[in-house]
């Protein structure tokens, strides 16, 4: 299946997001902050990026800007994760070049479904 590399600050939720991609056959890559998954990235060459909004050290937005101006990691689908639904957290989080934004909190069973759908929209 997918590499897939997750960047969340709350460890529950971190872990039961890599518990479910794990569970449906994922290699899972996971990390604390965007700091850690700007980092990460190039040497893990993920197919799909999860991110949470709010993290310390570097926002999601931070971190997906920083990805997506590097030419070598830009086709990489960027997901944020987040509690905040306001269109305009949302607006923001598509203008920082994520693909979707799903909102917390969500079933397990949702994540696999949408992870596969952009998986195979991404041709992988």
């Amino acid at each position: 299946m997918a590499k897939i590399l997750i960047a969340e600050d709350e460890r529950d939720i971190r872990d039961l997001v890599a518990f479910t991609l794990r569970f449906a056959g994922h290699e899972v890559f996971a990390t604390s902050n965007g700091e850690e998954a700007v980092e990460l990235v190039p040497n893990v060459n993920p197919d799909l990026i999860l991110m949470d909004v709010r993290m310390p050290r570097m926002t999601g937005y931070e971190a997906c800007k920083i990805l997506k101006a590097n030419p070598d990691l830009k086709d990489i689908p960027v997901v944020f994760l987040s509690a905040k639904g306001q269109e305009s957290e949302i607006k923001q989080g598509l203008e920082a070049g994520a693909e979707e934004y799903l909102l917390k909190p969500f079933a397990p069973d949702q994540l696999t479904t949408r992870v596969k759908a952009i998986l195979a929209k991404f041709g992988k």
